[in-house]
Order: C-alpha cells, then structure tokens, then sequence
C-alpha cells in the first residue's frame, strides 16, 4: 500500500485509478494516511483558499475536513476526495492519521497545534 506522506522520490503519490474507499482498517500503516483513502472535504481547503481547521474521523471510520469558517453544508460547499489531496495544501492534516474514530481536531489557524477531543465532548461538529 503507498501511504501518504512517505518520500516518494519525485513520483506522483496520488492514485492513477483515482479510486476513493469511504473507510480502510484502522490503524493505518505506518500511521500514515492511505493514498485511496477518502474524506469529504470543504473545497474551500482542497483549493488551498482557507486553511484546514477541523478534522474528524467519525465513529463509523469516515473522515471530514473542513475550514472552520465557512458553513460546510451549502450546496457545493464540500466534495469527496482523496485525503492526499487536502493534504497537499495543508500538509498538517498528515500529523492526524493516528487519530482514532470517535476524535475531532481543530486548531484556530495553521501553525497552532491541533487541540484533539472525543466528539462528543466536542460543541462543533462537520455534518
């Protein structure tokens, strides 16, 4: 399996197939995100306009990632994609792939350490 974040040695890491699994066994490899692993994602993260502030991998093994900001539920305001992807703009989101189900991440802004919480302790949720 070709993982997420390891040297690739100037080859493409993304999938050629673009084959996208909604959930993979747990805990991952090296703990580092799958190449086909999925998430529903903002697209204001996957175009690198606003940065990731919140992460959540849900009890079900699904995995959500959004900008904190802006509301992810408007029509077109989110899109399933590869994990790869978001982390290609925000390379932070790799230091999550151990974060098991159940947990969201948030941080206020990139550079700040991701604050992690069991979800239902967590008041703010991606839906």
């Amino acid at each position: 399996m070709d993982i997420i974040g390891q040297p690739t040695h100037g080859e493409e890491h993304f999938s050629d197939a673009g084959e996208i699994r909604q959930r993979l066994p747990f805990p991952f490899e090296g703990g580092r995100f799958p190449k086909d692993l999925g998430a529903v994602v903002q697209a204001t993260v996957l175009s690198g306009d606003i940065p990731a502030r919140e992460v959540v991998h849900t009890a079900d093994g699904s995995w959500l990632i959004g900008d904190g900001v802006s509301d992810s539920n408007l029509p077109g305001a989110s899109m399933v994609s590869q994990i790869s992807h978001a982390v290609q703009w925000n390379s932070a989101i790799a230091e999550l792939a151990t974060m098991g189900p159940g947990h969201i991440a948030e941080r206020s802004d990139p550079g700040h350490p991701w604050q992690i919480a069991a979800l239902e302790a967590s008041g703010n949720q991606l839906s």
